[in-house]
């Protein structure tokens, strides 16, 4: 064999291991497999990921194969689509996705494919959702086109119409990472740090770990994806509230035998459509059920709502509460008797036909049933702002839950999630390209009016000409209902919450600088560091050494040390503590914010007055003027310390104290009514209403506001595909 010939020999065996390798990548099937197996390709084809204005093409140039071709037509089609002008409209546009969700991942693809920079945080290091999502027509032919059947030869075959959200993320993990995203996961994100006053940084993101690489990206985009919880600060949250309405979720494993193939899918049966099966399931099985859906995936999977009452006969809450929290709190809730009911309602909806049936695993090996309340679903009020400080502008975006929070039965979430996150991508082109920082958030808020009311019914049915551009979607849109000037610049001079994380970076920084001397001390956070009560007793010797004596102190007895702590600081500085000495030396968790706020007065006192070069720290001290007095509870009168500390109509109380006066009740912030003349509290069941006379003299009931919005059917009706599930649900 010639020199040639080997050459080629090794050429033809260098390929097939690309080959090898390509294939296991798209057949990977967990999260960290995807990511091994793409870096191990990467660095056989010697291609830099991080090369995202390059990346894909190299990969296609070095990466001939007829499987991965096949892939690169499709992905090509997308990006040849003149909305992306080839890349240009956000070549030099910086985009930080926070989230890994179907949603976070489709925003990713969208921008990559408009040139821009994209690194994606996840907190999660696997996805393990067995949760089915109900797809729409419009968003099977999105995928579809994008290659899913190639990642996932299983994706709606035939008439199925749904996926697990495991599997969508998996699908679009791969996509993000052929496109040159970068995805990060296993790390926190705590929140956005200002660019520095010396102009060398603009927009990061403060991460945990902070050694992460992640740490030093900056951006001018951020895209929030991080689910309903998280909310970036600025945006302002809308709550739709119904009658009580208890979701139950089941996964069982699907062994995909013959048995389990025949036995039929129930896409949503409602009770007003078929009374008599119902009917049939309470009294054979005691369990009252509004409905039920079971999709057939990677699991069985059930969803169903329940009827508190058959909950509470059957075992599965222990306790009556008229608070939904306290009634679903997992103390409150017998787990083996939930199996057993979502077990029972399973196998009753399906004829019993499902054999052997076993639950499939949640992320923690453990049977995966969840139950929820859904009562209350919440959206944001707007969809978008911009914010400024030191010259540098940051365009922020809302996606998925954090957005618009799903209606379970109505299948909404998922296709209302893509059509955010293509909008959400139309407004990072428009802010690429140049237009006015008013003119972009008037056009994505103008989009966003319609998301809510979307259906397959009243959107485009023109689904190959779907695009970014919210015109191909929503017929007879009008861009320009809400005018730049109805949009207030969210423009701050000084942004509140990115300050608030700087100095809360600094505070730590400082208490790290002046407890190192104390080898006994380490202070690697503003919580947890702090509950042997050293960490403190270090900061008052640094600066007022006759005060405390840290040899004679004990690590183990954090209670006295606390006490003593916080002894000091009362008596000489007159800073109250933020709880009991016995209390911060045994709570599970420190809240942080609250050892934030005690820290701070501490900072202060300590730094507002230095003592002057060359004077000695046993110079007299000068004590503080009087001390302030003890804070007592508005309802009990005991001492109020500021970590138990709610307050509400300007009345400062222990949260456990919070209760409606006739009941008992827990009340919540935004859930009560006051009565300033008796200054009592109640509960909204038992607060009456009060009578005032109208313009006219004609009786109309007073605004006893709780903040919250209560649905009502003419809103609910533009809303819904099957309305008479909402119409029981609500009476």
């Amino acid at each position: 064999m010639n020199d040639n010939d080997l050459c080629m020999a090794g050429k033809q065996e260098l390929g097939n291991q690309a080959h090898a390798l390509f294939d296991r990548f798209v057949a990977s099937q967990t999260c960290k497999e995807v990511q091994q197996n793409f870096a191990e390709l990467c660095h056989h084809l010697q291609l830099d990921s991080q090369d995202y204005h390059h990346f894909y093409n190299k990969l296609k140039e070095k990466l001939n194969y007829w499987k991965a071709k096949e892939l690169w037509q499709k992905i090509d089609k997308r990006a040849s689509h003149p909305d992306y002008e080839q890349g240009k409209p956000c070549a030099k546009t910086k985009c930080l996705v926070l989230g890994a969700g179907p949603c976070g991942l489709r925003t990713a693809v969208e921008l990559a494919l408009l040139g821009a920079q994209v690194v994606v945080l996840e907190k999660r290091t696997s996805f393990s959702r067995n949760n089915v999502l109900h797809l729409w027509p419009y968003t099977i032919r999105d995928l579809r086109n994008l290659g899913a059947k190639k990642f996932y030869g299983r994706f709606c075959s035939g008439s199925l119409d749904h996926i697990s959200i495991r599997q969508l993320q998996l699908i679009l993990l791969k996509l993000v990472l052929l496109l040159g995203v970068e995805v990060h996961t296993g790390v926190n994100f705590k929140g956005l740090l200002e660019p520095q006053a010396s102009g060398s940084t603009g927009w990061r993101a403060l991460v945990h770990p902070e050694s992460h690489p992640a740490a030093s990206y900056q951006f001018d985009v951020f895209i929030s994806a991080g689910g309903g919880r998280f909310v970036p600060d600025g945006f302002k949250i809308k709550e739709l509230r119904g009658k009580l309405a208890i979701g139950i979720t089941a996964n069982f494993t699907n062994r995909r035998t013959a048995a389990e193939t025949q036995v039929a899918e129930i896409s949503g049966v409602a009770r007003i459509y078929n009374q008599k099966f119902f009917q049939q399931l309470h009294t054979e099985m005691g369990i009252d059920l509004e409905n039920i859906v079971y999709y057939k995936d990677d699991t069985h999977y059930f969803v169903m709502t329940a009827k508190k009452n058959s909950l509470l006969k059957k075992g599965v809450i222990k306790q009556d509460s008229s608070d939904a929290e306290q009634l679903l709190a997992q103390a409150n809730v017998d787990q083996e008797a939930l199996l057993q009911y979502a077990y029972d309602a399973a196998q009753f909806s399906t004829s019993h036909k499902l054999p052997d049936l076993e639950f499939a695993l949640n992320h923690v090996g453990k049977p995966d049933v969840a139950m929820f309340d859904f009562t209350c679903m919440h959206r944001a009020e707007y969809a978008s702002l911009v914010r400024e400080r030191r010259g540098k502008k940051l365009l922020i975006g809302l996606v998925g839950d954090c957005l618009v929070e799903p209606f379970w039965p109505l299948g909404t979430g998922i296709a209302r999630g893509f059509l955010a996150a293509f909008d959400t991508a139309w407004m990072v082109r428009n802010w690429g390209k140049g237009v006015t920082h008013l003119q972009v958030l008037a056009e994505r808020e103008s989009v966003y009016q319609l998301l809510s009311q979307t259906t397959p019914e009243n959107t485009s049915k023109n689904y190959p000409a779907y695009s970014i551009d919210p015109s191909t979607r929503y017929p007879n849109v009008n861009l320009s209902s809400i005018k730049p000037k109805q949009v207030r610049l969210k423009s701050f001079k000084i942004d509140k919450f990115a300050s608030e994380v700087q100095r809360m970076v600094d505070l730590l920084s400082w208490c790290q600088k002046h407890t190192a001397w104390c080898e006994r001390v380490q202070v690697k956070d503003l919580s947890q560091s702090w509950r042997s009560g050293l960490a403190l007793c270090a900061l008052i010797q640094h600066f007022r050494p006759k005060l405390i004596d840290m040899s004679s102190l004990d690590e183990n007895d954090a209670v006295h040390n606390n006490q003593l702590a916080f002894d000091i600081l009362q008596r000489e500085f007159g800073i109250e503590p933020i709880m009991s000495a016995g209390d911060m030396a045994s709570s599970k968790e420190i809240d942080q914010l609250s050892v934030v706020l005690y820290l701070t007065q501490v900072h202060n006192v300590f730094t507002e007055a230095p003592l002057p070069k060359g004077k000695c720290l046993n110079t007299p001290r000068k004590k503080s003027g009087s001390l302030k007095s003890i804070e007592l509870c508005y309802f009990c009168h005991q001492q109020l310390y500021v970590l138990e500390r709610g307050s509400a109509e300007g009345k400062f109380f222990h949260r456990s104290c919070f209760i409606c006066q006739q009941c008992g009740t827990t009340l919540r912030q935004g859930g009560y009514t006051f009565y300033p003349d008796t200054g009592r509290f109640y509960c909204e069941e038992h607060s009456e209403p009060v009578e005032e006379k109208g313009e006219e003299g004609e009786l109309q009931q007073a605004d006893l506001s709780t903040g919250v919005q209560v649905w009502t059917i003419s809103e609910l009706i533009p809303l819904c595909i099957n309305v008479p599930i909402l119409f029981n649900m609500l009476h």
